[in-house]
């Protein structure tokens, strides 16, 4: 090179080389960025792959338990009627039986206590007698002569 000196074309050199070198490294950040991003894309492949059945499933597992859970309140509702209407049946029940077998019952006791009633009152009426009986004896005794 005319012109030039030495210093000059040596650090045209270093600076030459300098550019090469960076040229290289970048080529070289290149490939192993590609690769690295192919291995990134396989490996969200195979997670998307991996997961999407358990997505899958767990939505299966959630439906199924929204049914279960559905189908549990209809059942827990249903036997809740069932027993209200049982109370409700007993409760009328009841007062059938009171009206039918104890009304009655009260009507017999009360006759039973008016038979009673009329038999203490004979008893009494016999006792009277018997004693009033007993009393003229008593008094017809001393005017008996015999």
């Amino acid at each position: 090179m005319i012109g030039m000196g030495t210093g000059a074309v040596f650090l045209l050199g270093v600076i030459a080389l300098s550019t090469l070198t960076i040229a290289v490294s970048q080529i070289g950040l290149f490939i192993y960025l590609g690769r690295l991003w192919r291995k990134v894309e396989e490996q969200s492949a195979r997670f998307e792959r991996e997961v999407r059945p358990m997505l899958a499933d767990a939505t299966t597992v959630a439906s199924n338990a929204a049914r279960a859970s559905a189908l549990a309140v209809a059942q827990v509702e249903r036997a809740d009627r069932l027993f209200s209407d049982l109370a409700a049946r007993v409760d009328e029940t009841a007062a059938v039986i009171q009206q039918v077998v104890l009304a009655p019952a009260r009507e017999g006791r009360a006759l039973l206590a008016g038979f009673g009633a009329a038999l203490s009152a004979f008893r009494e009426l016999r006792a009277a007698a018997a004693r009033n009986r007993a009393l003229r004896a008593d008094e017809d005794d001393p005017l008996f002569i015999g």
